[in-house]
């Protein structure tokens, strides 16, 4: 079975400056893959680059089977395999959350409301939210509104999940209530990439680790290397505590 994600000598640039450099590492279907370093490493740009977000200078990315370089990619039928969940929820204010969960798949999907409201209510209890369907995102708490984000990209039935710094905005209560959410989906066969500071997380729950440096891929390996780092600048990261 071919890996869900394949990254070949990715390059990206914002002008002169250079945030990755010969990024290469491959997901396999139902892992679990951590990435971690300092801010500014490329951890997030590459994410993006993942989910056609942002488009790379050199180097080749496969996903779910799209080639995101070419030009007959299918931007609609990524977006439908591939969901993303960022720092900041993104919730439209004046809907319900189950107006939320439902939006995309009725625009993208074109379902039929009952078997839409059937999806939003199966996914919103999947993340602890089943009670929550006709509540407004002003009466959530921070974790209660990323945890319906993660529903609605869920409404969408990907094959991969991407998570860029989920928690970063959330106390450590709150972090925690979303940090079981993944757990689960993980546990469930969920294949996922994220971006976390979350080390205790990541070592639970990573089947693998890419600690990024500089704009590359500086060390890998199965969540172990976060005890046993074989570079000197991983060790440093892990001291700091970063």
């Amino acid at each position: 079975m071919s890996p869900i994600v394949e990254v070949d000598a990715v390059c990206k640039r914002f002008g002169t400056v250079s945030v990755l450099e010969g990024v290469s590492f491959k997901v396999e279907k139902g892992a679990v893959v951590a990435i971690i370093g300092r801010s500014g490493s490329g951890k997030s740009t590459a994410l993006r680059c993942i989910n056609r977000l942002e488009t790379v200078n050199e180097g080749s990315i496969r996903v779910c089977g799209h080639d995101l370089t070419s030009s007959k990619l299918n931007l609609n039928q990524l977006r439908r395999d591939v969901g993303i969940v960022f720092q900041s929820y993104n919730l439209f204010p004046h809907m319900t959350v189950e107006q939320n969960v439902m939006l995309a798949p009725r625009l993208v999907l074109k379902r039929a409301r009952a078997e839409l409201r059937e999806r939003a209510h199966a996914v919103l209890a999947q993340v602890g939210l089943a009670d929550k369907a006709e509540a407004y995102p002003s009466q959530l708490s921070g974790g209660q509104q990323q945890r319906v984000a993660i529903a609605r990209s869920l409404a969408m039935t990907p094959q991969l999940m991407l998570f860029d710094e989920v928690t970063s905005a959330l106390d450590p209560e709150l972090t925690g209530e979303v940090l079981r959410v993944m757990e689960k989906l993980a546990a469930d066969g969920m294949s996922m990439i994220l971006v976390t500071h979350e080390m205790a997380f990541a070592r639970k729950v990573a089947d693998h680790v890419i600690f990024m440096h500089r704009g590359k891929v500086w060390e890998e390996g199965p969540a172990a290397i976060l005890d046993a780092p074989q570079t000197e600048e991983l060790r440093q990261f892990m001291c700091n505590g970063l």
